[in-house]
C-alpha cells in the first residue's frame, strides 16, 4: 500500500510541477521542505513555490518515471528520473536528472520533505530497484 501511495504522490507532484500549480504544490510539500538542485542550489519551501509565482520557472514538459520506492515506515525514499523541458528566467534548464524524493507521513498524509537532483544525465539507464 505504501509503495502505491508514494508513486501516486510522485505522479501528483510531477503533474503540479508540469502545470506550475502552486496550490497543488503547496498541499504536497512539508512545511520544512528543502530542495537541492544539480548545481548545488538549496531552496526552502517558500522559494520552491516562488519560482512559479514569479513566473521565472516555466515547464513545457515534466515527467517523473522509472521510480523505485523504499519504505521506512513513517518515511520513504523514491528515486527516479525527472525529465523536463524547462526554462528558468528565460534560460534553458531542460534535461534528464536522477532525482530523489524524501517523503514523510504527517497527520496521516504523505508529504514531500526533500528533493535532490543530479545530472543532467545524457542517457539514464533504468534504476535497479
Amino acid at each position: 500500500m505504501t509503495h502505491e501511495q508514494i508513486l501516486d504522490l510522485g505522479r501528483r507532484w510531477a503533474d503540479a510541477e508540469r502545470h506550475a500549480d502552486v496550490a497543488a504544490l503547496d498541499a504536497l510539500l512539508a512545511a520544512d521542505f528543502v530542495g537541492v538542485g544539480p548545481r548545488g542550489f538549496v531552496l526552502n519551501r517558500q522559494q520552491w513555490l516562488d519560482r512559479y509565482r514569479s513566473g521565472d520557472l516555466k515547464n513545457d514538459a515534466f515527467s517523473w518515471q522509472d521510480v523505485s520506492v523504499r519504505d521506512y515506515g513513517e518515511a520513504a525514499v523514491a528515486v527516479g528520473i525527472q525529465d523536463q523541458r524547462t526554462s528558468f528566467q528565460g534560460h534553458d534548464a531542460s534535461g534528464r536528472f536522477r532525482a530523489t524524493l524524501i517523503v514523510v507521513r504527517q497527520a496521516g498524509r504523505w508529504l514531500i520533505a526533500g528533493w535532490q537532483a543530479s545530472g543532467p544525465i545524457p542517457d539514464a539507464p533504468p534504476s535497479r530497484g
